[in-house]
């Protein structure tokens, strides 16, 4: 008795050994798939399929900037998404505009958000913009301005946080993002940079409710469409 259960134990071992060895096979072509796939979109001749003026966020205006100010990729297959970053121009709208053309400017954000609540795409979020001042949070994020300055909370007003709150929402249903402070940052939180946008006026405690009450409903919205 004592020689068959061990002759039964070592034919379940090899037979658990084998089972555990396809299963991490399989494991291992399927992280193979993936990283494959990640790398496609990396290639410099492949990219995703693209029309001229189209918007990520339904009622936004095209503006284009200067392509000497982002880096075309094809996000999130590429690079994932994992961070919204919340800025402010320190200026008009105009003038952030202006600089955001500017090939010597060498910095713009996917979008800027005005005071009456007008929002303008200025790059697509398929690609990385030059706006956070660090390579990993550019390639792995999505940067709003705001029309303002830092040190007058009148500039932030119901219409910009409104209209920022829908953006911000469905960026985060579009990857797939908690709606947190950790994932809805600062320019300031970013390492290795001297920015101290949005500044201490910016109503964090008030703009991550909206936001969320903002991504409670974007679930029903079309998450594409043109301005």
């Amino acid at each position: 008795m004592g020689q068959t259960t061990k002759d039964s134990d070592r034919r379940i071992g090899r037979r658990a050994l084998l089972i555990g060895g396809a299963a991490a096979a399989v494991g291992t072509a399927v992280l193979a798939r993936d990283e494959l796939g990640r790398l496609w979109w990396r290639l410099p001749s492949v990219e995703k399929p693209r029309k001229e003026g189209e918007v990520d966020f339904r009622g936004a205006r095209w503006v284009a900037a200067s392509s000497a100010n982002w880096r075309m990729a094809d996000r999130p297959d590429d690079y994932g998404i994992d961070r919204v970053i919340i800025h402010v121009t320190q200026g008009s709208y105009a003038s952030a505009v202006k600089v955001f053309q500017d090939p010597g400017h060498g910095a713009a954000t996917h979008y800027i958000v005005r005071q009456d609540g007008r929002v303008t795409q200025m790059i697509r979020e398929l690609d990385v913009a030059f706006h956070a001042g660090n390579r990993a949070f550019n390639e792995r994020s999505v940067g709003i301005e705001h029309e303002g300055f830092v040190d007058r909370p009148k500039d932030f007003t119901d219409a910009m946080y409104e209209a920022s709150a829908r953006l911000t929402a469905r960026i985060c249903a579009r990857y797939d993002l908690p709606v947190d402070r950790e994932h809805i940052i600062g320019h300031v939180e970013v390492p290795g940079t001297d920015h101290t946008d949005p500044g201490p006026h910016w109503d964090w405690d008030r703009y991550i409710p909206m936001v969320r009450r903002a991504a409670a409903r974007a679930t029903a919205e079309p998450s594409r469409g043109s301005a």
